[in-house]
């Protein structure tokens, strides 16, 4: 189908937009899978809108892309940040776009996949159209941290600032950071900004994919999925993030990743590891259960599919309709 990407840029000269495709759903649903394929048939560029999947350290507890899938087709935005590291909607949004524009310069479909519902709405809706801030005043907000911690950076924040200040915890340094250095970047009230409407990115045009399986597969895939986590070593990544950030990890935002505390328990003694992983095979039931709420009321204008196969794969004749659509959408100006 190489052609039809050639095709389409011709259309996109015409119609002024270019197209995305966006595969969304909860978490053991095949979209990855999906993803996969769509890639292959269309030269496409697989973006990751998954939360978790931005970890570097857990490649396997997070389900990132093996070496497989990497050298099937490319993949970007998988394990680039450190478990302490925090990544916003904005932050994600921001990084998201830069990969789209940049598939799209090199002549292949950006495919956008994830669980991640606020990433995918931040980057098709847009956010508030905060200006950039310059460097320098990130460095002096994280040297004004040092130096007065962070109750006494968001003491001198809710003093010029008291929206800020009264909505932000005083232990929530990322926020506190970010509301100070745009304080003094723009010097208005990061409350201000996010008062404006959002800003959708320019040229840009989304055909969004939900999988939504049946709810006993859903979860049975789940299970499944967990199991083998743990025969590829899925323990051992949690104990070597243990070692190399010790107790603190725990309160990191990778240790959010579902699975990682149950077993952090299991690494240190606190739980049985058949304990625990019944725990997490039962949180990650309960998450794929919200995320399915919230695509099927926050995504209601996607494609839905329903997978009834037992091992929750798509069938040849399956693959071919969503093709069909999507080289539509593709071909076919706005």
């Amino acid at each position: 189908m190489q052609s039809d990407i050639s095709e389409a840029a011709t259309s996109d000269k015409e119609s002024a937009t270019r197209p995305v495709i966006v595969i969304g759903g909860p978490t053991a649903s095949g979209k990855s899978a999906l993803a996969m394929r769509v890639a292959q048939a269309f030269s496409g560029t697989v973006i990751n809108a998954d939360s978790m999947q931005v970890y570097g350290e857990l490649p396997i507890l997070t389900a990132q892309p093996d070496a497989a899938d990497l050298a099937a087709a490319p993949h970007r935005l998988y394990g680039f940040l450190r478990l302490d590291e925090t990544c916003s909607a904005a932050r994600w949004a921001e990084l998201a776009l830069a990969e789209i524009r940049a598939a799209q310069a090199q002549g292949r479909l950006p495919i956008l996949v994830g669980g991640t519902g606020l990433y995918l709405r931040s980057l098709m809706q847009g956010l508030s159209p905060i200006p950039d801030i310059s460097p320098a005043y990130r460095e002096a907000a994280m040297k004004l941290l040092d130096e007065l911690g962070i109750v006494g950076l968001h003491g001198h924040l809710a003093a010029e600032d008291p929206v800020m200040g009264q909505r932000l915890h005083p232990n929530d340094t990322q926020r506190v950071v970010r509301a100070w250095e745009v304080l003094q970047g723009t010097g208005q009230s990061l409350a201000a900004w996010q008062q404006l409407p959002p800003v959708p990115p320019e040229g840009l045009r989304f055909q969004c994919w939900v999988v939504l399986p049946p709810r006993d597969l859903l979860y049975a895939a789940c299970d499944r999925r967990f199991g083998a986590m743990m025969a590829r070593g899925a323990l051992t990544e949690v104990a070597d993030a243990l070692t190399a950030y010790g107790q603190t990890i725990l309160s990191a935002p990778g240790a959010k990743s579902l699975g990682f505390r149950e077993l952090a328990a299991v690494v240190q003694g606190r739980q049985e590891a058949e304990t625990a992983i019944a725990a997490a095979q039962q949180a990650t039931r309960n998450y794929a259960k919200r995320q399915t709420t919230w695509f099927r009321h926050q995504m209601d204008f996607g494609n839905f599919i329903s997978q009834n196969d037992s091992l929750m794969k798509f069938s040849e004749s399956s693959f071919q309709k969503i093709f069909r659509n999507i080289r539509d959408f593709i071909l076919t100006p706005a």
